[in-house]
Protein backbone atom coordinates (compact mmCIF):
# COMPACT_ATOMS: atom_id res chain seq x y z
CA UNK A 1 0.00 0.00 0.00
CA UNK A 2 1.37 3.34 -0.94
CA UNK A 3 1.48 6.30 1.47
CA UNK A 4 0.29 9.61 -0.12
CA UNK A 5 3.03 11.90 -0.35
CA UNK A 6 3.65 14.58 2.31
CA UNK A 7 1.57 17.69 1.74
CA UNK A 8 4.48 19.54 3.58
CA UNK A 9 7.32 18.63 2.45
CA UNK A 10 9.48 20.54 5.24
CA UNK A 11 7.16 19.97 8.07
CA UNK A 12 6.23 16.78 9.72
CA UNK A 13 3.88 14.38 8.18
CA UNK A 14 0.73 14.24 9.71
CA UNK A 15 -1.59 11.45 10.58
CA UNK A 16 -5.18 11.80 12.53
CA UNK A 17 -6.98 8.57 13.21
CA UNK A 18 -10.61 8.85 13.59
CA UNK A 19 -13.27 6.89 15.60
CA UNK A 20 -16.84 7.57 17.12
CA UNK A 21 -16.21 9.14 20.33
CA UNK A 22 -13.02 9.90 20.96
CA UNK A 23 -12.51 7.80 24.00
CA UNK A 24 -11.32 4.38 23.28
CA UNK A 25 -10.38 3.15 19.55
CA UNK A 26 -8.99 6.09 18.25
CA UNK A 27 -6.58 7.51 21.17
CA UNK A 28 -5.45 3.95 21.54
CA UNK A 29 -4.45 3.86 17.94
CA UNK A 30 -2.86 7.30 18.41
CA UNK A 31 -0.71 6.24 21.67
CA UNK A 32 0.67 2.81 19.81
CA UNK A 33 1.62 4.57 16.64
CA UNK A 34 3.28 7.12 17.80
CA UNK A 35 5.39 5.25 20.55
CA UNK A 36 6.32 3.33 17.25
CA UNK A 37 7.51 5.87 15.46
CA UNK A 38 9.67 7.14 18.24
CA UNK A 39 11.21 3.59 18.45
CA UNK A 40 11.58 3.96 14.84
CA UNK A 41 13.25 7.11 14.94
CA UNK A 42 10.42 8.87 13.03
CA UNK A 43 8.96 11.03 15.99
CA UNK A 44 9.99 14.40 15.12
CA UNK A 45 9.28 13.73 11.55
CA UNK A 46 5.57 12.30 12.28
CA UNK A 47 2.50 13.75 14.44
CA UNK A 48 -0.17 11.76 15.00
CA UNK A 49 -3.68 12.98 16.59
CA UNK A 50 -7.37 11.33 17.02
CA UNK A 51 -10.70 12.40 17.29
CA UNK A 52 -14.38 11.40 16.95
CA UNK A 53 -17.18 11.93 14.35
CA UNK A 54 -19.27 12.31 17.34
CA UNK A 55 -19.25 15.25 19.83
CA UNK A 56 -20.28 13.36 23.34
CA UNK A 57 -17.03 13.39 24.78
CA UNK A 58 -15.33 16.38 23.54
CA UNK A 59 -13.06 17.28 26.34
CA UNK A 60 -13.04 14.36 28.23
CA UNK A 61 -10.34 12.16 29.08
CA UNK A 62 -9.91 8.39 27.50
CA UNK A 63 -12.61 5.34 28.79
CA UNK A 64 -10.43 4.35 32.42
CA UNK A 65 -10.66 1.17 30.37
CA UNK A 66 -9.28 2.11 27.28
CA UNK A 67 -6.59 3.63 29.43
CA UNK A 68 -6.11 0.86 32.13
CA UNK A 69 -5.13 -1.52 29.05
CA UNK A 70 -2.56 1.23 27.76
CA UNK A 71 -1.12 1.42 30.90
CA UNK A 72 -0.37 -2.21 31.29
CA UNK A 73 1.55 -2.10 27.88
CA UNK A 74 3.61 0.31 28.64
CA UNK A 75 1.93 3.50 26.84
CA UNK A 76 0.86 6.63 27.73
CA UNK A 77 -2.46 8.13 28.27
CA UNK A 78 -2.92 11.17 28.98
CA UNK A 79 -5.79 12.15 26.35
CA UNK A 80 -8.72 15.33 25.67
CA UNK A 81 -11.19 13.93 23.26
CA UNK A 82 -12.14 15.91 20.70
CA UNK A 83 -14.34 16.09 17.73
CA UNK A 84 -13.07 15.77 13.59
CA UNK A 85 -13.49 19.13 12.09
CA UNK A 86 -13.51 19.71 8.83
CA UNK A 87 -10.63 21.45 8.54
CA UNK A 88 -8.24 19.06 9.96
CA UNK A 89 -8.51 18.23 6.05
CA UNK A 90 -6.48 21.32 5.16
CA UNK A 91 -3.46 19.85 7.43
CA UNK A 92 -3.67 16.56 7.48
CA UNK A 93 -1.33 14.03 5.18
CA UNK A 94 -3.30 10.98 6.33
CA UNK A 95 -6.68 10.26 7.92
CA UNK A 96 -7.40 6.91 9.24
CA UNK A 97 -11.16 5.61 10.46
CA UNK A 98 -11.49 3.15 12.96
CA UNK A 99 -14.34 1.57 10.52
CA UNK A 100 -16.20 1.60 7.99
CA UNK A 101 -19.26 3.89 9.33
CA UNK A 102 -16.48 6.34 10.57
CA UNK A 103 -14.77 6.12 6.88
CA UNK A 104 -18.60 7.11 5.47
CA UNK A 105 -18.68 10.06 7.80
CA UNK A 106 -15.14 11.09 6.91
CA UNK A 107 -15.83 10.46 3.16
CA UNK A 108 -19.27 12.88 3.59
CA UNK A 109 -16.73 15.33 5.37
CA UNK A 110 -14.07 15.08 1.91
CA UNK A 111 -16.95 15.48 -0.47
CA UNK A 112 -18.09 18.11 1.10
CA UNK A 113 -14.48 20.01 1.92
CA UNK A 114 -12.02 18.22 0.49
CA UNK A 115 -11.71 20.41 -2.27
CA UNK A 116 -11.55 23.50 -0.65
CA UNK A 117 -8.60 22.00 1.75
CA UNK A 118 -6.70 20.19 -0.94
CA UNK A 119 -7.75 16.89 0.89
CA UNK A 120 -8.95 13.97 -1.90
CA UNK A 121 -10.32 10.64 -1.12
CA UNK A 122 -6.30 8.73 -1.23
CA UNK A 123 -5.44 10.49 1.99
CA UNK A 124 -8.49 8.40 3.58
CA UNK A 125 -8.13 4.97 4.85
CA UNK A 126 -9.16 2.09 7.09
CA UNK A 127 -6.70 2.24 9.98
CA UNK A 128 -6.59 -1.57 10.58
CA UNK A 129 -5.64 -1.93 6.33
CA UNK A 130 -1.84 -1.23 7.71
CA UNK A 131 -1.54 -4.71 9.56
CA UNK A 132 0.07 -6.96 7.57
CA UNK A 133 -1.69 -10.08 6.26
CA UNK A 134 -4.75 -7.99 6.22
CA UNK A 135 -7.67 -10.48 7.92
CA UNK A 136 -11.08 -10.88 6.55
CA UNK A 137 -12.42 -7.61 8.82
CA UNK A 138 -10.80 -3.96 8.40
CA UNK A 139 -12.60 -2.88 10.96
CA UNK A 140 -11.20 -2.46 14.78
CA UNK A 141 -14.60 -2.88 16.62
CA UNK A 142 -15.89 -0.65 19.52
CA UNK A 143 -15.09 -2.21 22.62
CA UNK A 144 -17.45 0.64 24.75
CA UNK A 145 -20.23 -1.38 25.46
CA UNK A 146 -18.10 -4.44 26.37
CA UNK A 147 -15.72 -5.66 28.81
CA UNK A 148 -12.14 -5.35 29.47
CA UNK A 149 -11.04 -8.16 26.97
CA UNK A 150 -12.52 -6.28 24.06
CA UNK A 151 -10.03 -3.20 25.26
CA UNK A 152 -6.94 -5.96 25.03
CA UNK A 153 -8.14 -7.11 21.58
CA UNK A 154 -8.63 -3.53 19.88
CA UNK A 155 -4.91 -2.97 21.12
CA UNK A 156 -3.51 -6.31 19.72
CA UNK A 157 -5.53 -4.86 16.44
CA UNK A 158 -3.90 -1.21 16.88
CA UNK A 159 -0.14 -2.69 17.51
CA UNK A 160 -0.63 -4.86 14.44
CA UNK A 161 -1.55 -1.94 12.19
CA UNK A 162 0.89 0.67 13.86
CA UNK A 163 3.56 -1.96 12.94
CA UNK A 164 2.50 -1.83 9.26
CA UNK A 165 2.07 1.84 8.95
CA UNK A 166 5.24 2.57 10.54
CA UNK A 167 7.32 0.20 8.32
CA UNK A 168 5.41 2.00 5.69
CA UNK A 169 6.36 5.42 6.78
CA UNK A 170 9.54 4.48 7.61
CA UNK A 171 9.76 3.70 3.83
CA UNK A 172 8.40 7.19 2.41
CA UNK A 173 10.03 9.21 4.99
CA UNK A 174 13.69 7.75 5.27
CA UNK A 175 13.93 5.89 1.74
Amino acid sequence: MSLPEPRDPAGPYRVSVVCLGNICRSPMAEKVLTADLERAGLGDLVEVDSSGTGHWHVGGEMDPRAASTLRVHGYLTHHTARQFDPSDLATRDLVLAMDLDNLDEVRRFVDEYGEEHGFDMSRLRLYRSFAPGGGPNPEVPDPYYGGDDGFTAVLNMVEAAAKGLTSELVTRLRG
